[in-house]
């Protein structure tokens, strides 16, 4: 039997009500962290962009522009500090949001952490040559065809991790090996010198900064073998003594807190501690 652990998820919260690929009420998917008895949970909704061209898929589809999308995260954010006041004797909610890394994200960030004040921000990575990859595979071939092939994708991804990170030092680096989602054979990526220095220079640097690596049991959910870290990278991080935390990446009711105790199990199998650490909002906009 595994030891007992503290729920937390640094990265979940995503809802019906502000995300077209999430269901459920924002209200709801807090009362089932409520429910599971989590001791804290960062809501980390994805931004909205000002680029119509870079329009989520689902909203698109929904007849939202970014106005809409504008209004919508701005309700987002309220209902997510009432929801914290409310539940504040049951569950500490840090009211955040999710990072993307298109063109023109710097300044997107930069205006909705000076609008927001969020406490805390995860640093991700959905779009590659301002393709949205993780959409589904024909997506993601476009992006590889992008780049002239997958090695050359995993490249520019951990290229503008990188720069993600040095540019906001986001309080938790999201699902740090995303770009794996459509790519059967990613364990032979990792052999890639190109890639693999790549991913090893990204964890020093997250290291280095005193970052969160978000333990993302999400690609479970999705049938991966193991979560986003693989498994050589959290052994990696494990040795270099990088705070690792998990994040159910919650997108509905029934997402919250699955596949945890896995997920957990396995971080402790390579080593690792449940002594989670808390993201806080660091203010190194530049």
């Amino acid at each position: 039997m595994s030891a007992p652990y503290e729920k937390v998820s640094v990265h979940g919260g995503h809802s019906g009500t502000y995300c077209n690929h999430a269901r459920d009420s924002l209200a709801d998917v807090v009362q089932r962290y409520v429910d599971l008895g989590f001791s804290w949970v960062c809501l980390t909704e994805h931004m909205p962009t000002r680029n119509p061209s870079l329009l989520p898929p689902e909203e698109a589809a929904a007849g939202l522009d970014v106005a809409a999308l504008q209004q919508r995260f701005a309700a987002y954010f309220a209902e997510a500090r009432r929801l914290a006041e409310q539940h504040a004797d049951s569950i500490e909610l840090l009211v955040g949001f999710e990072t993307e890394a298109y063109t023109g994200y710097e300044a997107e960030v930069e205006a909705l952490i000076s609008e927001f004040q969020p406490d805390m921000i995860v640093g991700s990575v959905h779009h590659i040559r301002d393709i949205l990859y993780d959409a589904g595979e024909s997506h993601y071939q476009q992006a590889a065809r992008a780049c002239g092939g997958l090695e050359n994708m995993y490249c520019e991804y951990f290229d503008r991790q990188l720069e993600l990170i040095n540019r906001f030092e986001p309080a938790v680096v999201g699902h740090f090996d995303l770009i794996r989602i459509f790519d059967p054979d990613y364990p032979q990526r990792w052999q890639v010198p190109a890639i693999r220095e790549r991913a090893l220079r990204n964890l020093d640097r997250i290291k280095a900064l005193g970052l969160i690596l978000d333990l993302n049991v999400r690609a479970l959910a999705k049938g991966a073998a193991e979560p986003y870290i693989s498994a050589p990278w959290l052994r990696y991080a494990i040795d270099q003594g990088i705070a690792i935390c998990t994040g159910d990446d919650s997108h509905g009711v029934d997402n919250v807190g699955k596949f945890l105790p896995e997920t957990v199990q396995t971080l402790t199998a390579a080593g690792g501690s449940t002594a989670w650490t808390k993201p806080v909002l660091r203010r190194h906009v530049h």
